[in-house]
């Protein structure tokens, strides 16, 4: 019967070939994108905006914000989405190799706005930290940028200065200046956390770059001990971290550890499934910042444990995902794309675990937000972009595969 066909597809006008490779060019299409990578994110931000939303919805009641609607901070929250993820797009068709030959002027520029954030009359200070840059329709902060330009320079820095890797002059001290720079104008604003995270992103990329074990042990230790002298020589930081050990206190659950204490109690009436989504009687102006910083907070409390376990589910899924992208690019010889994949997952990740560390007691009080959900334009534009740069290095992993070009 087979042979059959066959010979009677000799005198057909049209052969079966083109057909069947016209079929597998479509199945083909369908894999060139990561769909569970878009779908994790576009979960994690939609979820984020329904609790953003219940989470504020009674902010209004408050002479602060009385001038509000009950819908504000949904609907902004939306506007951030959509024009991110349209932000997104835009940046998914941008080659990498692009981005690695820009990563350099990108750092400069924000270094420059970061700058611009300490001069009186351009930055703009909220509950006395100067963050943010007022362009009157939104404001920029600067220090989430950096956290995105800085996993694309030290990516860049490492694959220029691969062969000075083990040597601590010029591999590693040029990188160490960089970030010192970055630290000490985020210390002026004051932004402790968000140094935090970008000195873990360039320690991680130099470390899976190749930099020598013993300078990276040193410099580790070194670290360690600025963190600590900074928080020693600042007393309100200093008792931050007092009040953080035993927040139960009665001057502490009402002073230094108040956010904390009151976020506690939140997952405890949380236990198990939550009282409920819109329920949460902490974001009813007990529990400060509940639609930015202790977001979690609040899905502990109407959620419970299993809806936190959903989140922490989430970002770990996220962030494995991203260094198995980058364990690939690097298969493939694609150096800079397979750090980049790797800084964007240590950035997303050490983020989110500090957020969820502060919201539940195991690390102190810091102003970082929870990555893609959180609320503020700022945070969830970077973090798309970011992603978006992700999806491209897995895209073109899977071109080269295929014996295609990027």
């Amino acid at each position: 019967m087979k042979q059959a066909l066959m010979s009677l597809s000799k005198w057909l006008p049209f052969s079966a070939e083109p057909v069947a490779a016209s079929h597998l060019a479509k199945r083909s299409r369908m894999m060139e994108y990561d769909q569970p990578l878009i779908w994790v994110t576009l979960i994690l931000m939609l979820f984020g905006m329904v609790m953003v939303y219940s989470a504020s919805i009674s902010l209004p009641d408050s002479p602060k914000y009385a001038n509000y609607k009950n819908t504000h901070f949904l609907v902004r929250q939306a506007m951030f989405i959509a024009v991110s993820l349209l932000a997104g797009l835009f940046v998914f068709r941008v080659k990498i190799e692009t981005w690695q030959k820009v990563a350099p002027y990108l750092f400069v520029i924000t270094l420059i706005l970061l700058v611009a954030v300490l001069v009186p009359g351009l930055g703009k200070g909220v509950n006395g930290a100067k963050r943010w840059l007022s362009f009157k329709v939104f404001n920029l902060q600067p220090s989430e940028l950096m956290k995105l330009f800085v996993v694309l320079y030290a990516a860049d820095y490492t694959v220029r200065k691969q062969e000075y890797m083990h040597k601590l002059t010029k591999g590693f001290l040029p990188m160490a200046l960089a970030v010192g720079v970055v630290g000490l104008l985020l210390l002026l604003e004051p932004d402790l956390g968000a140094f935090g995270v970008i000195v873990c992103i360039a320690m991680g990329i130099l470390f899976l770059g190749g930099i020598n074990g013993v300078w990276f042990g040193g410099i580790a230790a070194t670290l360690v001990g600025i963190f600590s002298m900074v928080i020693l020589l600042s007393p309100w930081r200093r008792e931050r971290i007092f009040a953080y050990l035993n927040p139960w206190v009665e001057e502490n659950a009402l002073g230094k550890a108040y956010q904390l204490s009151h976020s506690l109690i939140a997952f405890g009436r949380g236990e198990l499934f939550g009282v409920g989504l819109g329920a949460s009687v902490e974001k009813l102006h007990y529990l400060p910042e509940a639609h930015t910083d202790f977001l979690l907070a609040v899905i502990g409390e109407e959620l419970g444990f299993s809806g936190v376990l959903v989140v922490v589910l989430l970002f770990y899924w996220l962030v494995k995902r991203a260094f198995e992208i980058g364990r690939q690019a690097i298969a493939l010889d694609l150096t800079f794309a397979g750090l980049t994949a790797k800084g964007i997952g240590i950035w997303i990740g050490v983020q989110a675990f500090i957020n969820m560390g502060v919201n539940l007691g195991l690390l102190p009080t810091k102003g970082l937000t929870l990555p893609l959900m959180s609320y503020g334009g700022s945070g969830i534009m970077i973090n798309c972009v970011g992603l978006a740069i992700l999806l491209r290095i897995d895209y073109e992993n899977r071109q080269l595969m295929r014996g295609g070009r990027a």
